[in-house]
């Protein structure tokens, strides 16, 4: 069973928390009848615990987004002083908190990325950027790949490449897609890291002929793919992208939502290529997702566009002074307890040797791949075949297995973050190597769950 804890326990009390939302909250990517959420008492560090005293080790990080952990004293703390003295106030004014927290990002973006545009989240920030480079450039069409996610409003779903796109996919946003490379299965028949990359830069660019250069405004990529299936990309394929842009006149965007903010063992994961893009969107780890808070970094060339001409975008709560404290609380936080760091390490250390060992021992573990707290196991039926777990895109019957796998790790004390055939390991940036260890063993248990299904 999931670990008690010393909290209180108070069942009727969780019971109420439960009624209520069944009776009023509608959830997002969910069938309304047939979920049955969580009641969450209270939450710290990397565990989370429910009314009746069990805790979970969050192997998921909410949303890959508490990477400072639950309830980080000096960021509530922030929180707390800020809204006693600013709560709110418009984004045409200056404010010392909004400012502060635009210098420090801008401090930690490659390159010239020095102008910030605050959103309340990394969908609207996609939505800006492709917006900005539709305008810097009078072009219309923008390039994804399919294994990616960019959000759920109206043009990043478009952008989206995994199924949740499906259902509001109108066609009409100017959006091609394109394979990205992911070696374990490859589209472009290659047996290596170095062919990956070079079939996967070649059929980017003729898809860019075929499709018109002048007539591409963007290419937007995750720097390291998180939902789709965290796939590090190989060496030199982003600095090829960066080329392709530049010789078409191509704004280059780089989507750091989910991997920024020290998840894969450095600020941002563009970091690990010494790529610079023209655009970057990020949010999630900025402040842990304490209050809503997003934004796009923009280069000089980019800002420039609009020195003179207005840009027109904006929202009620763009640089949110709540938010902009907490944002500015986490990025001192990360500095002081070096977190940023911790995450390399323990990826280094703990994460990347221990999900290779679990590999070795488990035959439904097809493959290992991840950097820093950022991590993947593919889930597969024979290794040989590499055929999934289950189907693409699987739900009842067809997901059993996972499902079987997801509530092992629950049993367990461990909650993990499950999509398709793959289970992520995304624990916050500071866990401990002694938690790391512990959600190790749950897998552990978890994954020979599936080796006897």
């Amino acid at each position: 069973m999931a670990h008690p804890v010393d909290v209180p326990v108070d069942p009727e009390r969780g019971a109420a928390v439960k009624a209520a939302d069944r009776a009023h909250v509608f959830h997002s990517w969910s069938a309304q009848a047939v979920i049955d959420p969580l009641a969450v008492a209270g939450a710290r560090g990397s565990y989370f615990w429910d009314y009746e005293g069990n805790r979970y080790l969050d192997f998921s990080s909410q949303l890959v987004n508490t990477n400072i952990g639950h309830q980080h004293p000096k960021v509530v703390a922030a929180i707390q002083e800020q809204a006693g003295k600013l709560a709110t106030f418009a984004p045409a004014f200056a404010i010392d908190v909004r400012s502060e927290a635009a210098r420090l990002i801008a401090e930690l973006t490659p390159g010239d990325l020095n102008k910030i545009f605050f959103t309340n989240g990394g969908a609207e920030a996609v939505e800006n950027a492709v917006r900005m480079a539709r305008l810097h450039t009078g072009r219309h069409k923008v390039l994804s790949t399919y294994r990616s996610y960019h959000g759920a409003t109206a043009a990043a779903i478009n952008l989206t490449g995994d199924p949740r796109r499906w259902a509001s996919d109108t066609g009409s946003a100017g959006v091609v897609h394109f394979w990205g490379p992911f070696l374990y299965r490859s589209q472009f028949h290659a047996s290596t890291e170095a062919e990956e990359c070079e079939r996967a830069l070649r059929h980017l660019e003729e898809l860019i002929a075929f499709e018109g250069p002048q007539t591409i405004a963007a290419i937007i990529l995750e720097t390291v793919p998180g939902t789709a299936g965290i796939m590090v990309p190989p060496p030199g394929y982003l600095a090829g992208v960066r080329e392709i842009c530049d010789r078409y006149g191509i704004v280059f965007i780089l989507d750091e939502v989910m991997a920024g903010f020290g998840r894969t063992g450095k600020w941002f994961a563009a970091d690990h290529w010494g790529v610079t893009p023209d655009l970057m969107t990020f949010a999630k780890g900025v402040n842990s997702g304490y209050v809503p808070l997003g934004g796009v970094a923009i280069s000089e060339r980019i800002a420039e566009t609009f020195a003179h001409r207005p840009y027109p975008g904006g929202l009620t709560y763009s640089g949110h002074p709540l938010a902009c404290a907490s944002a500015i609380a986490t990025i001192s936080a990360m500095r002081d307890e070096r977190i940023v760091e911790n995450a390399a390490e323990i990826g280094e250390r703990v994460l990347g040797p221990g999900l290779r060992e679990l590999a070795a021992r488990h035959e439904c573990v097809g493959e290992v791949r991840g950097m820093g707290v950022f991590w993947a196991l593919e889930l597969v039926r024979d290794r040989s075949t590499r055929e999934p777990l289950v189907p693409y895109n699987a739900s009842g019957a067809d997901a059993a297995p996972m499902a079987r796998f997801a509530a092992a790790c629950r049993q367990g004390g461990l909650w993990p973050f499950v999509n398709m055939n793959r289970t992520h390991v995304v624990p916050p940036c500071n866990v401990s190597e002694a938690e790391a260890k512990e959600g190790l063993a749950v897998l552990d248990a978890a994954l020979s769950v599936v080796d006897g299904g």
